[in-house]
């Protein structure tokens, strides 16, 4: 009796194990999507730090074209890159924090 009580465990372990891998599964596939964008903007993040001509270029053409809204993207521009750096300086004191014993 003990031997298939054990057999018995086993098996639901066996069952909720497989169900638990197929709930993560369908949690991930959820996840994908998000996370394809995520490295999507990561690659046009790190393409714009290794060219940094084309964006110069675009804001010295819309210079030319429409001045009124070189001064409001530049402006835009100018706040985004402070904001990044801020958020940098923020995560670097968070991790630093947190490697501290």
């Amino acid at each position: 009796m003990h031997t298939n009580d054990v057999r018995l465990r086993q098996q639901r372990l066996l069952i909720r194990s497989t169900e638990l891998r197929l709930a993560l599964h369908h949690d991930l596939q959820r996840l994908q999507r998000p996370a394809a964008w995520a490295d999507q903007a990561k690659a046009g993040l790190v393409w714009l730090y290794q060219h940094p001509g084309w964006p110069i270029f675009g804001l010295v053409l819309l210079l030319v074209i429409k001045p009124s809204r070189f001064v409001v993207w530049t402006g835009k521009l100018w706040w985004l890159w402070r904001s990044a750096q801020a958020l940098r300086r923020m995560r670097d004191a968070v991790l630093l924090r947190l490697s501290r014993p």
